[in-house]
């Protein structure tokens, strides 16, 4: 099955990406897998205040990840595969993409404005050397305009 891997954070972007992702899911008969990204946090002396930060952290993308896939079974009827990783994004995302030879397609958002984001910034500059697609749905478009486009 064709599945698109859309990374999810807590930017409306990513909202836009994991919509555009479902919709071309449902027309290609594939699947969606959610990634949260854990960001590391800045070095704390304390070992015990460093776990709940992280903790604190996986907690979170958890949650978010959580409230995507709610809103995608809502919306299209498709159950995602979730995936919750620590680590540095790029190395993270090639190595999800190394490990599962289902995913047909790396799904990012842009900002609407400003300068791109680190991910997006990343993978055009590394596009060539992906072995999938690079989907970059541009965060400006609204629903009815991701719907007509995927």
């Amino acid at each position: 099955m064709r599945t698109y891997l859309v990374v999810i954070d807590e930017s409306p972007e990513a909202q836009i990406a994991l919509r555009f992702a479902a919709r071309r899911a449902v027309k290609t008969g594939g699947g969606v897998e959610i990634l949260a990204l854990i960001p590391r946090p800045d070095f704390v002396q304390w070992g015990g205040v460093m776990a709940t930060i992280e903790e604190e952290a996986r907690q979170r993308a958890e949650a978010l990840v959580a409230a995507a896939a709610g809103t995608l079974i809502a919306e299209s009827g498709l159950k995602p595969q979730i995936t919750v990783r620590d680590g540095d994004g790029p190395k993270v995302i090639r190595k999800l993409i190394d490990e599962n030879n289902a995913i047909a397609a790396l799904v990012l958002g842009a900002a609407a404005e400003g300068p791109p984001g680190p991910l997006v910034s990343h993978f055009v500059g590394e596009a060539a050397a992906l072995p999938i697609p690079l989907m970059i749905v541009p965060g400006s478009l609204d629903r009815e305009a991701i719907d007509r486009l995927s």
